[in-house]
């Protein structure tokens, strides 16, 4: 085996632990964090099936962008739903054994890497020629979304003209990542590029701010049912001290008497 396919093995694992661990971490925290008031954005649902089919509504159609900003809108739903199609259609390299004839069906989400790309290109024209977007905008916003872009460009570039890589060894490569019979890697230079920057991504995203993937379950703005009127709301660290001291003051009362 290559020495460059053993350094790309070895950074997979690192990035792919570093991920898992870190998004685990990262999803404790929320979990525990406290919502001590009731903050719903209206207009809110007022029952939990309300609640879930809004968080439904904002994961898959960004309806409170839609509302917001139309064109925001429109390049960051191209973007997500041109990634979610690439990324199922990518699941078949990493397929041990025979693929199932429903990858066939997968087949035309090669053209969302267009759909992601220029989605992509907006939101970077955003963040340049919006002025309030600038002000705001972070270095790492840029470079997140450079990077976004150089992987897109490639994965097209692989796909869609002359300089294709060869299939067969990406798939020998990526389903002997998930099987530990590991294989050589295609050398070629965008290739090595794009799958290099995925390793990068998979390994920064717990600490960027791609972490809204996970946050928005976990918004509480979001979350809430809009019953405080009906219903005293306390978070459990808020319970957890009010009990203390009923108890607290119960002994004392005990000591009193």
């Amino acid at each position: 085996m290559s020495i460059i396919s053993i350094i790309f093995i070895a950074l997979f694992y690192i990035s792919l632990i570093v991920f898992l661990v870190g998004m685990a971490r990262k999803i404790y925290q929320f979990w525990i964090t406290p919502a001590p008031l009731k903050i719903p954005t209206a207009p809110t649902p007022l029952t939990q099936i309300g609640v879930i089919m809004l968080m439904i509504r904002e994961v898959v159609l960004f309806e409170s962008l839609f509302k917001s900003n139309k064109w925001i809108w429109l390049f960051g739903w191209l973007f997500h739903i041109g990634l979610l199609l690439v990324l199922i259609r990518h699941i078949r390299y990493f397929w041990i054994g025979d693929l199932p004839g429903i990858f066939l069906l997968t087949q035309p989400f090669k053209y969302a890497a267009f759909t992601m790309v220029i989605g992509l290109v907006g939101l970077m024209l955003r963040r340049i020629f919006v002025e309030r977007i600038r002000y705001i905008s972070a270095p790492s916003d840029y470079l997140m979304l450079i990077m976004l872009l150089i992987i897109g460009i490639s994965g097209a570039v692989m796909t869609f003209t002359s300089n294709h890589t060869d299939i067969i060894m990406v798939k020998e490569f990526a389903s002997g990542l998930v099987n530990f019979n590991w294989a050589n890697l295609p050398i070629e230079v965008h290739f090595l590029v794009h799958i290099f920057l995925v390793f990068v991504l998979m390994a920064i995203f717990p600490i960027s701010k791609l972490l809204h993937v996970p946050g928005i379950f976990f918004s509480p703005t979001l979350n809430q049912v809009d019953n405080a009127r009906s219903k005293r709301h306390i978070s459990s660290w808020a319970l957890k001290q009010e009990q203390e001291h009923a108890t607290q003051l119960e002994q004392t009362l005990g000591k009193d008497e």
